[in-house]
């Protein structure tokens, strides 16, 4: 073997890496423990020990040092399937953006145009700014869009002689922008949601986002966070200087309560404390060392570390002066001061830890506390933490009504653009409205000393708060700093919400419940390690020694595969787990085709370490073409899956990989070092050694009753369909679906009766999983897209359950997907089977250079594909759990194209291999030798795949049985029509070919 050295560096390098990211998880998992075990079970407790040490070093490297925040971002993250949660997907409101931009007219033209369009957006996978021009132009044809969007808004964009095209440009480009500011917004309110690890992506070219929020406890107040519509103002703001005094009359309050629950007398604390912000007059009386204690400890931010050295400790500043010491702890917040004691610039008061904000506004919203202080005073937040994890402190100014000085709606352009300076700045313009406020509002500002600052706000949320230069009358007004153009961009967005509203409506749902999360994780494991065991004895059984070089294979393929999973920052999900203990049993294919090759060249009289090489070297060609076409399959997995299924085919293309660097590379060097230490390998027992080699099976002779068993089963499947149809889940039609434990047994039929009033007919259920647990499933108020349509559901589903007397259940999990949603699944589903089909077509053409070959297996890949469907028919309410046609299903499906493929694809290399060598006999006998002489390894690999299907069948659990199921059928009908009826096919079609 050449180049051992590189392949011995690359690995070590490897298992370095994946080793150091699954440290991670390790030290993650051990701090959570410890945390469980301090908190005694209370999880609040729990929580806020592990937000206590979040900014504490947990782990050191040596080279680096890392907090318990950093650690647990870097840690391998579950599924929302294994540790409970939400998953949303929000529908952009498209149709207000372009009636916003149209000034909101009155057309009815027009109003029919959206119509149409929304009609149109259920049943098509094209953007809607394409289906709203097809619509307008079939509502007003002939009318340019000009007429509608050259509005006094837009004068600078779209005029009265704009083209159509430019137009349909603007359009999308502000339809563009609307998806990235509802997703900006999105994701500033996650994160000050307090959930752990959440993940918030687009969904390209949809008008659609995907949240998930793990461990979320309160779905209605999610779904509210989620899908309120933004709000934008403009507020005044109180310099640091004021907002400190104000600070400094509410701690003196606050210090007053506390010494008073403790009986002090507190009249010379407080005397002494009223010097800090008073006159600084040298001829005045007062003792100015607490005063000089007091800025010296703001100064230096409270640091605990610094004890007394002429100035006061910080537990002694803490007696004093609580509400600062609160605010300015000085190890994970301070006031914005600079080093000689004077405020920084900005209109921020201190830097504050996230970890500290509840407990600090609990103090700044105290009644008693804030009776001291004007009425007008507001606290808010900065929307962004710096990489101390501290968010700054605001305290904006009311207007007249107590509320902002200005709202969003009144500004009609905002954009990013490089200022006379050089650099990038935000230029603002707005309505006459807005003109005469702004300049009140600046004019307040710019005769300040120093000059004011006016906030930005969104939602609550301080976004920026620039110093306002000077008075600004006409409304025309640029935004400088030290910005990159990325800021720029994204304040210039945020300034647009106001006037072009976006709300995301949810389209799209699932909530998992803990307690089925953490079932699902005991199943995954426990499926894992009996898959990973059924492996290791079925290879050490029939391959001896090299059977236990192929388990070490599989053993450090599984860690390379959570090693690299654990990099990517790529969550483990259920589907994921399934395509680890898949990809564990096709992991051995390639050493299954090696072995089998080994074992060919030994027979022939080589010696050991010439069979060895051989028998690589044989073998490669088939390896590589097999991985490469399931590989295949696994990027259109990616391509059109989403959620859990995107994380099967993450895990599944990984695994791949990884197997074949194992199989391939790894096993030839610990070959390499045995045959250099001439110790003995064996590749069989003496049982195994002719396993299936003598073995004459007739295929070709056969194959018109193999073609007719094929065709009477699809036959039956397809009438089966046609009179009796499939199970289609909620992914495919739309609707609720529920997951319900009740605490005794009942039946369907109890069930349905007492949901049919409240839902208006009887929903579906069937048993899921145990006797007392049920699924669900309604299209009741579907279409209703409203913020509490959820709840609606609910309460009703709630009514119904209620009348069934003596029994308390609980919801394990909830989803709900709409009409839009489920035909796009459709869609993605049949694209992606033809699509995968294409590809395997594509490829065998290319590889083999026989369209009869490329036929034959694509023939062979739709006929696994329609039994499998034919058999979910047949079967669906004979089996006693559930065959529904899911994203699951598809995923399945595909991953049987795979398998199948694979299978097919190192049969045809047989093929072709016999083809080259034997020119006797004719092609029946020929494709008949080169089939039997297969037999051996499809029956081994297809033993080790079925043997962990069957596993994961038994033990996975329920969420994943119909998905195991539809494997293990498929393994089963890939493996027989590879050889009886895709090999067959092409020698038919040979045949044909040459008797033309």
């Amino acid at each position: 073997m050449k180049n051992q050295g590189v392949v011995k560096i690359f690995t070590i390098a490897l298992a370095l890496v994946c080793l150091f990211h699954l440290s991670f998880t390790i030290k993650s998992r051990l701090i959570t423990s410890a945390a469980e075990e301090y908190a005694n079970g209370d999880p609040v407790v729990k929580q806020k020990y592990l937000d206590s040490i979040s900014g504490t070093v947990v782990y050191d490297l040596g080279l680096r040092q890392y907090t318990y925040l950093q650690v647990k971002e870097r840690e391998l993250n579950l599924g929302l399937d294994l540790q409970g949660g939400m998953n949303v997907t929000l529908e952009v409101s498209l149709p207000d953006v372009i009636l916003a931009l149209a000034n909101k007219t009155k057309d009815p033209k027009f109003a029919q145009a959206l119509a149409l369009a929304n009609e149109k957006a259920t049943s098509s996978q094209s953007n809607y700014v394409t289906l709203f021009v097809e619509a307008i132009r079939q509502t007003a044809p002939n009318v340019p869009l000009s007429t509608w969007f050259a509005t006094k808004d837009n004068k600078e964009k779209v005029s009265f002689n704009t083209s159509d095209d430019d137009v349909i440009a603007f359009l999308q480009f502000e339809a563009d922008e609307a998806v990235e500011r509802t997703f900006r917004i999105l994701r500033s309110r996650i994160d000050r949601f307090g959930v752990s690890q959440p993940v918030i992506q687009k969904l390209e070219n949809s008008g659609r986002i995907m949240v998930e929020l793990p461990g979320v406890s309160d779905p209605r107040q999610a779904r509210k966070l989620l899908q309120q519509s933004a709000v934008l103002e403009f507020w005044n703001t109180y310099s640091p200087a004021q907002a400190i005094e104000f600070i400094d009359k509410m701690d003196k309050t606050l210090k007053a309560r506390l010494d008073g629950e403790k009986g002090i007398d507190t009249d010379s604390t407080v005397a002494g404390a009223d010097s800090l912000f008073t006159s600084t007059d040298t001829s005045t009386k007062t003792d100015t060392t607490e005063t000089d204690d007091l800025l010296a400890a703001l100064n230096q931010s409270g640091d605990s570390s610094k004890q007394d050295t002429g100035s006061q400790s910080f537990e002694q500043f803490k007696e004093d002066r609580p509400l600062f010491a609160t605010i300015g702890n000085g190890t994970t917040s301070y006031f914005n001061m600079t080093s000689d004691g004077q405020f920084g610039g900005g209109a921020e008061l201190a830097f504050v830890s996230v970890f500290d904000t509840a407990a600090i506004m609990n103090y700044l919203n105290d009644a008693e506390l804030r009776d001291v202080i004007p009425g007008d005073v507001v606290f808010a937040w900065g929307h962004k933490a710096d990489d101390g994890n501290r968010i700054p402190l605001y305290l904006l100014k009311a207007g007249r009504d107590g509320g902002a000085e200005m709202e969003g709606d009144v500004i009609t352009d905002a954009r990013s653009l490089i200022g006379p300076s050089g650099g990038f700045e935000v230029s603002m313009q707005m309505n006459q409205e807005g003109k005469q406020i702004w300049k009140r509002m600046t004019g307040e500002a710019a005769n300040m000393e120093p000059n004011g600052y006016v906030a930005i706000v969104l939602d609550g949320v301080v976004y920026s708060a620039p110093r306002v230069q000077n008075e600004i009358p006409n409304g025309s007004t640029s935004i400088s700093g030290n910005f990159v153009q990325d800021e720029t961009k994204f304040l210039a967005n945020i300034l647009k919400s106001g006037k072009l509203p976006a709300p995301a409506r949810i389209v799209e749902e699932a909530i998992v419940g803990p307690s089925l999360g953490k079932a699902a994780i005991s199943d995954g494991l426990f499926s894992i390690l009996a898959g990973f065991l059924s492996v290791i004895l079925i290879m050490a059984a029939i391959y001896s020694t090299a059977g236990w070089v192929a388990n070490i294979a599989v053993l450090l393929n599984l860690f390379f595969m959570m090693g690299v999973l654990s990099s990517l920052g790529a969550a483990l999900t259920l589907p994921g787990i399934a395509g680890i203990i898949l990809t564990l049993g096709m992991a051995v294919d390639a050493n299954v085709l090696i072995y089998e090759r080994i074992k060919e060249e030994l027979e022939q009289g080589k010696n050991l370490r010439n069979a060895i090489s051989n028998g690589y070297h044989s073998a490669l060609s088939a390896i590589l073409d097999s991985n490469i076409t399931t590989l295949l399959t696994g990027f259109v997995l990616l391509a059109f899956g989403t959620g859990p299924i995107y994380g099967f085919a993450v895990t599944l293309i990984i695994g791949i990989l990884c197997s074949l660097f194992t199989a391939i590379l790894m096993t030839r060097l610990v070959f390499e070092r045995a045959l250099k230490k001439e110790r003995d390998i064996r590749f069989s027992f003496p049982w195994s050694k002719t396993l299936l080699k003598n073995v004459n099976v007739n295929f070709i002779g056969n194959r018109k009753i193999f073609y007719a068993i094929s065709g009477l089963l699809i036959l039956a499947g397809l009438v089966s369909i046609q009179q009796k149809g499939l199970d289609f889940g909620v992914d495919f039609k739309g609707g609720w679906s529920y997951v319900v434990k009740f605490d005794k047994e009942l039946s369907s039929a109890d069930i349905r009766a007492a949901l049919a009033a409240p839902f208006g007919k009887a929903p579906e259920v069937k048993v899921f999983g145990e006797d007392n647990t049920f699924k669900i499933t309604t299209d009741f108020n579907i279409d209703d897209n409203s913020e509490n349509a959820a709840e609606k559901v609910t309460t009703q589903l709630t009514a119904g359950l209620s009348t069934i007397a003596g029994t308390s259940y609980s919801v394990e999990s909830e989803s709900r997907v709409g009409p839009t949603i489920a035909d796009d699944i459709k869609t993605s589903a049949i694209k992606s089977i033809i699509i995968a089909l294409i590809l395997m077509f594509v490829y065998i053409l290319i590889r083999f250079r026989k369209w009869q070959f490329a036929t034959g297996t694509v023939i062979k890949l739709t006929h696994d594909v329609l039994i499998v469907l034919g058999l979910f028919s047949l079967l669906d309410g004979i089996v006693p759990f559930t065959l529904e046609i899911d994203q699951g299903f598809i995923a399945a499906i595909l991953t049987v194209i795979g398998y199948s493929i694979n299978d097919s694809v190192v049969v045809m290399d047989r093929i072709r291999e016999f083809l080259g060598e034997h020119k006797k006999g004719g092609i029946k006998v020929i494709v008949n030798d080169a089939l039997n002489s297969t037999l051996s390894r499809t029956m081994i690999t297809s033993l080790t795949t079925i043997g962990v299907l069957i596993i994961l069948f038994i033990f996975g659990g329920e969420i994943i049985r119909g998905f195991t199921f539809a494997m293990l059928v498929g393994v089963l009908v890939g493996s027989y029509s590879s050889i009886c009826i895709g090999a067959p096919l092409a020698v038919d079609l040979i045949k044909g070919d040459e008797n033309k």
